[in-house]
């Protein structure tokens, strides 16, 4: 998987996951004071956040592997500066990756238009809430309410990760940082 990876794009990507590592440490904080007001289902609006490194990883290297390793990567970071369910945040990250990853595959890693990337949000949406229906007893909730809660998961996936990160990546790309990313050879930034 990463024999056609150049150097700088490993780097790319391990700066881009210790950088959100820290984002996501942050919106675990975030995410606990809100829930502390409106109960668990506070997390599901930003838990879009969790995912976007996957994505922008994915968008800008554009290359198998970049939305599971960068996410793997930031889970492991997140668990080494403090994360609270310790190594158990790594398989978080193994499991929403592969919902992000599975988006790129399916296009033959050739699609990086906008509807791919939400796409590759809602994947992820998709196989971290059946992770943590099981982890996290949420068959124990109204039927309803867990109904809402995968609802708003899926929508800040594909709004926050999705929307979020291509804007990010695009922002990104326009100050000529990415100059010799496959992004920048794309043309597709308006995609």
């Amino acid at each position: 998987m990463l024999k056609s990876w150049k150097l700088k794009e490993v780097v790319l990507v391990s700066v881009l996951s210790v950088v959100f590592a820290v984002v996501y440490l942050l919106f675990v904080h975030i995410g606990n004071l809100w829930a502390g007001l409106i109960g668990p289902i506070a997390y599901e609006w930003i838990f879009g956040i969790w995912f976007i490194v996957s994505i922008i990883s994915a968008y800008i290297i554009r290359k198998p592997g970049a939305a599971f390793i960068s996410e793997v990567m930031a889970a492991t970071i997140e668990m080494l500066i403090g994360n609270a369910i310790g190594p158990r945040i790594i398989l978080v990250g193994i499991v929403q990756g592969l919902g992000a990853e599975a988006v790129f595959a399916m296009t033959g890693y050739r699609r990086y238009e906008l509807w791919v990337l939400m796409l590759a949000g809602f994947g992820s949406a998709v196989t971290s809430f059946v992770y943590t229906y099981f982890m996290s007893g949420f068959a124990m909730l109204e039927p309803g309410y867990v109904a809402t809660m995968f609802g708003l998961r899926a929508v800040s996936g594909m709004v926050i990760a999705g929307i979020g990160g291509k804007l990010l990546s695009d922002l990104l790309l326009k100050t000529g940082s990415l100059r010799g990313y496959a992004i920048s050879r794309s043309g597709n930034v308006h995609g």
